[in-house]
């Protein structure tokens, strides 16, 4: 074997009852140096190894390299989201602000949602300064998982790798990312996890949006505003970007620039218009508009009249416990607010007066009479319409100038007269070089004007939007926010881990690089969670937590230096739509697919499946509820069924890797369907039969439990002996011996020091070999896990008699 490695190693053997495992261990700088690899070092570290010898079937040997590396993700990303959390909330406390004068409830409300605002972003201050504190660590040990400034940061979060080489076959690599269940540990379980919480919390706000006296909006409008304001503040600057190209290809009078900055410049307004061509923003702006002080809806009857209406209503709304809104079936949200409004007002003390047929109204409050006059709900429509017509202006004059040229440019014939070529000489020297730029300017400038009103006007309606959702969620709202956080931040740093590790290994596989950016790659997270107890409610936080990692996209940049600062992935946007930039050296970048060298955005498709494996689950198969297992592994599938369905479509098949157990996707898919909806306990197959799925189609590799210890560490060992055994020919007698070798703990010795990962020391005076117990294969059946059991205790009852 040391000839093999060409490095010199220490050979130890595993010492078990009749059998003998050959093993090498090699320090963390013989690993580095063998692998030579440029692009470890930026975000992988203190790699720990070991190297076996096993028997295949015809009687040759193989060897195995495990590696497991620490990744300094684990601290980098959840980092950088903090101040994404923190920049995004002060930017909404400012736009509260900017929203101008409101009527005193509504101006109470802005002011507590804004002091939540603020309190959020003091704790997240304080995290951050805490987390800068941290030097010199690259994960979080399952110990300090109650530590309040390291809750944003990952359980446990590593890579392992499992290296083959074989006489008659290439080299093969098999990759899994092992990290603790995304859960907000700091919060705790008692009430369950994200999943409970906001249903619970959506079922409740309707009830909130009542004692706040707000419209109630359904979480796809909230999406939906939280969406226009991000498209908006995407499309502005790429739309001032282009118009100005625009200009600059006039002045240099370009017909071929002209032509490429009019189409991006089409292409990006149409699509800003488009954005804003929702009711959601009509309605909204009408809500705003009555929501000011002094507000009167148009279709109101004489105040003398309807303050004794008005005053009915709150009346009887408050004997009821219902809101006034509520009471008035057939008018639109926005007319709603406008009439609940006035009732505010009415409340308050104020009265109202009409001004006649004029269509102006006054507020008298203690002797301020502000003036408003009716709002016209036609005005949004004109507004965001002259964004259209100024672009067609634009559009129409280039084409005139594309076509004069065009005209200009044909060859006179050979018996044009000389008058008539002097002619058109002169009519071409006449146009100095800014001549298309000065026509152009005017209908430019005044497209970026409309642009920019639009922009601010849609800004506070879709503010107001988010304002009443704001205030109808105090105080569980914010709370829930602040979980969601925690448990994104943890996912994405696990998500990032594995992303990068892919690529780099990937990164001169031309089918896996076409797969990428063609469709994406599927991110697969195992969990060994039982539906019991606690981790019911840490199965709730990460199923939330993997479900919004949908919101991201990774993009491949060019490194600026061959620094190794430079070549950390950084993390942009905000919390409805986050992008992952990994830079990668000159060299490397070059050789990518052009659709990633300019910048497409590389989806990834997150899928999770659940099946418990302690003895908890046992409780919960036999007298609890597994409702959710089962809702999980159901969902995910679909969307798993539904990548290959597009993978199938839009890439060749030949991208994917070769295997040699000859077993189709879609009859693994059909077996893995059928293993979803069938009643069975700890029904491990859907694991088995997932992760292979995920193996054949490219994607990234994730295995989880609590802490991503002891269960884990019992599936990965388990999975990576059944690949030796499927793919390399594995001898059989020489399965059990691998699976403990790999399972077992070496000494400390005099041979080689081991540092345990998760106590963050050098381990002393332990046993030659200890193992992790087999509860994989205790809980293949019920009945051998209550012998144990009873085993157990009277062998501890024996010890201390």
């Amino acid at each position: 074997m040391g000839e093999m490695e060409e490095v010199d190693v220490d050979h130890i053997t595993t010492d078990i009852p009749s059998q003998k495992c050959p093993l090498v261990c090699e320090s963390a700088s013989h690993a580095v140096d063998r692998d030579n690899n440029p692009l470890t070092g930026p975000v992988f570290k203190n790699p720990v190894c070991k190297v076996y010898r096993f028997q295949t079937v015809d009687t040759k040997w193989m060897l195995v390299r495990e590696q497991m590396e620490e990744c300094t993700l684990s601290f980098t990303v959840p980092t950088q989201l903090l101040s994404l959390y923190i920049q995004e909330d002060m930017s909404r406390v400012q736009d509260l602000r900017e929203l101008g004068e409101l009527s005193p409830h509504w101006d109470n409300l802005r002011k507590e949602v804004m002091t939540r605002y603020g309190e959020t972003i003091s704790s997240y201050q304080e995290t951050l300064a805490e987390l800068d504190k941290v030097t010199g660590q690259s994960f979080k040990p399952s110990c300090c998982k109650a530590q309040k400034s390291l809750e944003f940061i990952p359980i446990n979060l590593h890579t392992q790798r499992m290296r083959v080489t074989c006489p008659r076959k290439t080299d093969a690599c098999y990759d899994i990312v092992t990290v603790g269940a995304p859960a907000a540990h700091i919060q705790g379980f008692k009430c369950g996890g994200l999943q409970r919480l906001l249903s619970r919390y959506e079922a409740e706000k309707k009830s909130f949006s009542t004692a706040y006296q707000c419209i109630y909006y359904s979480p796809e409008h909230t999406a939906k505003a939280q969406e226009v304001l991000s498209t908006m503040s995407l499309l502005q600057p790429l739309i001032t970007g282009l118009a100005d190209q625009v200009l600059r290809a006039a002045q240099e009078r370009s017909s071929a620039g002209l032509r490429d900055a009019l189409k991006g410049l089409s292409d990006k307004t149409e699509q800003f218009v488009h954005t804003l061509k929702d009711e959601l923003v009509k309605s909204a702006l009408l809500a705003l508009h009555a929501a000011r002080p002094g507000y009167v809806s148009k279709n109101q009857r004489p105040a003398a009249v309807q303050g004794g209406q008005h005053q009915g209503r709150v009346h009887q709304a408050s004997e009821q416990n219902q809101n006034p809104v509520q009471e008035l079936p057939g008018h639109s949200p926005a007319t709603l607010v406008a009439e609940n409004t006035v009732l505010c007002n009415n409340v308050e003390g104020s009265q109202t007066t009409t001004g006649g047929e004029s269509g102006t109204f006054t507020l008298k409050h203690q002797g301020s009479i502000p003036h408003h006059k009716e709002y016209d709900e036609e005005e949004w429509d004109r507004v965001w319409a002259s964004v259209a017509k100024c672009l067609n202006c634009v559009i129409a004059m280039v084409d005139k100038f594309l076509e004069d040229d065009n005209s200009k440019q044909e060859p006179a014939p050979e018996q044009q007269q000389p008058q008539q070529q002097q002619q058109l000489a002169d009519v071409i020297t006449s146009h100095s070089p800014g001549h298309w730029r000065e026509q152009l300017y005017p209908p430019v400038t005044r497209l970026k004007e409309c642009v920019t009103e639009v922009v601010e006007t849609a800004k506070k309606a879709m503010t107001f939007v988010l304002l009443q959702e704001a205030a109808c969620s105090i105080p569980q709202g914010f709370l829930l926010q602040q979980r969601r956080d925690v448990v994104f931040s943890q996912a994405l740093a696990a998500l990032a881990c594995g992303f990068v590790m892919k690529l780099y290994a990937g990164v001169q596989d031309k089918g896996f690089l076409r797969q990428l950016h063609l469709v994406g790659v599927v991110a697969q997270f195992e969990s060994l969670l039982s539906t019991y107890s606690e981790e019911i409610g840490m199965l709730e936080d990460m199923e939330i937590g993997i479900s919004d990692l949908q919101r991201v996209v990774f993009k491949i940049t060019e490194a600026k230096t061959e620094d190794l600062s430079d070549l950390q992935p950084l993390v942009c946007g905000r919390r409805d739509h986050f992008t992952v930039e990994v830079p990668l050296p000159r060299l490397f970048f070059q050789s990518l697919p052009e659709e990633m060298k300019e910048g497409k955005p590389l989806r990834v498709f997150p899928v999770l499946f659940n099946v418990g494996i302690n003895e908890q689950q046992t409780i919960a198969e036999r007298f609890g509820d597994i409702s959710l297992q089962e809702r999980i592994n159901q969902k995910n599938f679909e969307i798993l069924e539904a990548y290959y369905k597009t993978l199938s479509e839009k890439a060749p098949l030949e991208c994917l890797p070769c295997f040699q157990t000859q077993a189709d996707i879609k009859e693994l898919l059909e077996t893995l369907g059928q293993n979803v909806v069938t009643k069975k306990r700890k029904n491990v197959e859907i694991l088995w039969i997932a992760g292979a799925i995920c193996r054949r189609l490219n994607g990234i590799r994730f295995t989880s439990c609590k802490s991503a210890k002891d269960r884990t560490s019992m599936s990965v060992t388990l999975e990576q002996c059944a690949l030796l055994r499927d793919e390399h020919q594995l001898s059989k007698d020489y399965f059990i011996r691998a699976l403990d070798c790999m399972r077992s703990r070496l000494t400390q010795g005099d041979i080689v020091q081991w540092e345990d990962p998760e106590a963050g020391a050098v381990t002393e005076n332990k046993p030659v070999s200890r193992h992790f117990y087999p509860i994989a294969l205790l809980l293949v059946s019920s009945h051998l896990l209550v012998v144990w059991l009873i085993l157990s205790l009277v062998f501890l009852l024996a010890k201390y008699q």
